[in-house]
């Protein structure tokens, strides 16, 4: 089992689309404050999940290379404390939907998946089945603001569809 460190996109979207069981496989789920803040704020419920073990932690202060990133790539309070966390769990996911903040992951090594991905990954796990997973997928910008361009969404279910051998349903 893997440990993760979240921002607020994934545990506000799962959330929205009654998908935070996907989350269960994870064997630590690290929350800083200001993502459990800016939680609190859009989506409480995510943060009360009846199975869900979310580590609510307190952020080390951001090494002066995260800080400079930071700025260059203009992360909020979040995503700066949610990298800063994995600092000090170098093994963990980063569970982010910001573009930006994935940049800096992957700059510095630092392994990111966002909401879609870990749906996607659900499927892998046993959590969900290859057509609930393309269900969620297909119902993503109804049931949630998670900004994607329409014709990337279909393009990703088109390929899972080709991958997973389904037959694309009618629209």
């Amino acid at each position: 089992m893997s440990e993760a460190v979240l921002d607020a996109g994934p545990l506000i979207h799962l959330a929205e689309l009654e998908a935070l069981d996907t989350l269960l496989d994870f064997s630590a789920l690290f929350v800083p404050l200001a993502v459990r803040q800016e939680v609190e704020r859009y989506q409480p419920s995510a943060l009360t999940h009846p199975d869900l073990r979310l580590s609510h932690v307190f952020a080390p202060l951001p090494s002066p290379s995260l800080l400079a990133m930071g700025r260059a790539l203009s992360l909020d309070k979040g995503e700066m404390e949610a990298l800063s966390v994995m600092d000090h769990h170098p093994n963990a996911i980063l569970l982010t939907d910001d573009s930006a903040a994935r940049l800096a992951a992957e700059h510095r090594g630092i392994k990111a998946h966002g909401t879609i991905g870990i749906l996607i990954r659900s499927v892998r796990k046993g959590r969900r089945t290859e057509r609930e997973a393309i269900d969620l997928l297909r119902g993503l910008r109804d049931r949630s603001p998670l900004f994607i361009r329409p014709s990337l969404l279909a393009e990703i279910i088109l390929a899972l569809e080709k991958e997973w051998k389904l037959v694309p349903e009618k629209q």
